[in-house]
């Protein structure tokens, strides 16, 4: 994520002293240089240079169409908006805000997540048939986000101090060369033991993730495909597939309209607006 360096060097600082650390050590990787390295030196570099070259959006929002599967191969659409806030403090993650639109019976519900880089995330939840915002406790975040296979842990910004990471292999991945690193969460209420996910070695994308749970057995893949940039540097996905190994159940994202810099602000993304959301 290669970010405006004099506006965004707060973000950069936040990152703790092991991960500068070992960004000096690997300081040669991108140029094919092989120093010594361990497995997880490695793993974190890689996830420092992919958040590094992500930082400087500031705001953006799109619309998309969620696409539910059932195991009969059934499907339901629902079509919602996202809205997210880059937050530069470096002991605070970035905030989004999702709204649904469609069907008419779960239209108006509104999902908001503060991601936090230490600490529980902050997640609320507004459902209009109740007339009520429910926060959402840090034991819940592992259940499935309005019926979808995708869970609250999943939604929330992927900060670099959030997990710890172990280089696996490199290994191609379709036409392209990915590194394939291991991440596991430091969250102790994460439904999931490890992750483990393909980044491309030329734009330090996110293509594909395995998720293991509490078992360690292989719970849902993750496969983000037709990547757009935009404003010559942020790479976003169009497509985003999960599929549950286990239910035989499946979500679709697809998003349109991207929009950045649009003028959020921080009072744009508290509970208390969650009523009024549109």
């Amino acid at each position: 994520m290669n970010s405006f360096q004099s506006q965004h060097s707060p973000r950069r600082s936040g990152v703790t002293a092991i991960m500068l650390a070992a960004l000096s050590v690997t300081a040669a990787f991108g140029a094919g240089s092989a120093l010594a390295e361990t497995p997880e030196e490695k793993g974190l570099a890689i996830a420092v240079e992919a958040d590094k070259r992500d930082l400087g959006w500031v705001d953006s929002e799109s619309e998309l169409k969620m696409i539910l599967t059932n195991r009969n191969g059934e499907t339901s659409t629902r079509e919602l908006r996202i809205k997210s806030l880059e937050v530069e403090d470096p002991t605070v993650g970035d905030k989004s805000l999702t709204i649904f639109d469609r069907p008419r019976d779960i239209e108006g519900t509104a999902f908001l997540s503060h991601t936090k880089i230490t600490e529980p995330d902050d997640q609320w939840l507004y459902l209009p048939a109740l007339k009520r915002v429910k926060r959402i406790s840090s034991a819940n975040k592992s259940g499935p986000f309005v019926g979808s296979e995708f869970a609250y842990e999943d939604l929330i910004s992927q900060e670099v101090a959030k997990y710890t990471y172990k280089w696996l292999r490199d290994e191609a991945c379709g036409d392209l060369q990915c590194f394939v690193v291991e991440r596991f969460p430091v969250y102790e209420n994460s439904g999931y033991t490890k992750q483990v996910v393909w980044i491309d070695q030329q734009e330090y994308r996110p293509m594909k993730t395995d998720f293991y749970d509490r078992k360690d057995s292989l719970l849902k893949t993750l496969v983000n495909t037709d990547y757009n940039q935009y404003l010559d540097q942020y790479w976003r996905a169009h497509t985003l597939q999960m599929d549950n190994h286990q239910t035989g159940k499946s979500t679709t994202l697809t998003f349109d309209g991207y929009k950045f810099r649009i003028g959020s602000s921080e009072g744009d993304f508290t509970s208390n607006r969650l009523k009024r959301a549109r």
